[in-house]
C-alpha cells in the first residue's frame, strides 16, 4: 500500500505509524467490545489504557488479555499491508507499543502490574514475529513470468 522507493521519506513513515496506531486501537476496541463488553455494564477507556484491567484472577481480566493478544495477531496483518517489508516490522511494532506505553502512563500512571508487562511484551513479540513471517512469505513468492515463456 505505502511501499515506495528506498529513499528516506519521513512523511511516509509518520503516516504508516499513524495508520498502524489507529488500526490497532480500532481492532482492540472491536475485540474488547466482543469479549469484555458482554461482561461489563459499561466499556470505557479504562480497558484500553489502565494496567489494572489486565488481571488474570478474573474472567473479565482474561477476556481483556485475550483481546490484546488477538489484536497483536491482527496487527501482524496490518504490518503486512502497511509496512510490506520484513526488516521494518520490528521497528513499527515496537513504535506502536512504545506509543501505547506513553498513553498508558499519561492515562493511569506507570504500569506497575507484571501482568501488563508480560501481556504487552508478548503481544509485541507476537506482532513483530508474525508480521515478519507474513512479509517474508510475500517477499519470497515466485514472480510469474508467463509472458516471457510464451515468447520462447
Amino acid at each position: 500500500m505505502f511501499y515506495g522507493a528506498m529513499v528516506w521519506d519521513p512523511w511516509l513513515i509518520v503516516s504508516q505509524i499513524v495508520c498502524l496506531q489507529c488500526l490497532y486501537y480500532l481492532t482492540l476496541g472491536l475485540f474488547l467490545a466482543i469479549l469484555v463488553g458482554t461482561r461489563v455494564s459499561r466499556l470505557g477507556l479504562v480497558y484500553f489504557f489502565d494496567f489494572s484491567t489486565l488481571n488474570p484472577s478474573t474472567v473479565t481480566g482474561w477476556c481483556a488479555i485475550v483481546s490484546f493478544l488477538l489484536t497483536s495477531i491482527a496487527g501482524a496483518g496490518f504490518l503486512l499491508y502497511l509496512v510490506e517489508r520484513a526488516k521494518k516490522c520490528l521497528d513499527f511494532a515496537a513504535t506502536l507499543y512504545i506509543i501505547h506505553l506513553f498513553i498508558c502512563i499519561i492515562y493511569g500512571g506507570w504500569p506497575s502490574s507484571i501482568t501488563w508487562w508480560v501481556v504487552n511484551l508478548s503481544s509485541l513479540a507476537l506482532m513483530s514475529l508474525l508480521g515478519e513471517w507474513l512479509c517474508i512469505r510475500r517477499e519470497l513468492r515466485e514472480i510469474p513470468i508467463t509472458r516471457l515463456r510464451a515468447n520462447v
